[in-house]
């Protein structure tokens, strides 16, 4: 059996699961409500404050569809009662972080802010040069933290642009001039 798949999802107190038809879960909490439907073949099952998933037998896709369906069935508990962040730095001489509203504005070295919106169930927060990207679905915060990694990737001659918190950018050689001659 696949390691991660057979460990049970504890489910806290204050946080209410409830199996639909068609493998549908939706999982209630302090933080809000997600809902997501599971491959057909897995079994989802709830007693005592515990979820466990079984797999009907052990082929190779059943067996990754096993560990998947647990995790992302625990990613959705821990998101309903505490969610995830990410947090992003942003480097370089000029390059600043703000928010305003709700959105993003970031200099990023454009001629132009660029402004990024947020989409429902995500907020920002900025702490001098980190950017904070909070909500309760783990899959949503990761996507708009690669989205707004995207807008400047570090590059890896000074070392400028928007990186993962503790992320280690391989640094290159400028130009070696001419040697000789």
């Amino acid at each position: 059996m696949s390691r991660i798949g057979r460990q049970p999802v504890p489910v806290p107190a204050g946080v209410q699961v409830t199996l639909g038809d068609a493998n549908t879960v939706t999982v209630k909490g302090p933080k809000g409500e997600l809902v997501r439907q599971f491959p057909r073949t897995m079994t989802i099952a709830q007693d005592e404050g515990v979820l466990s998933v079984s797999r009907p037998n052990d082929e190779g896709k059943q067996r990754a569809l096993h560990g998947l369906s647990r995790t992302l069935l625990s990613n959705m508990v821990v998101g309903v009662t505490t969610g995830f962040t990410r947090t992003l730095e942003v480097q370089g001489v000029g390059y600043r972080a703000q928010i305003q509203g709700s959105n993003l504005q970031l200099a990023l070295g454009f001629s132009h802010p660029v402004v990024v919106s947020p989409p429902a169930g995500i907020t920002f927060a900025v702490e001098g040069p980190r950017i904070n990207v909070q909500g309760i679905d783990k899959e949503q915060v990761g996507q708009v933290a690669a989205n707004i990694r995207k807008l400047r990737p570090p590059e890896p001659y000074k070392g400028k642009g928007i990186r993962y918190l503790g992320e280690h950018v391989r640094r290159k050689a400028g130009k070696a001039g001419k040697v000789g001659k």
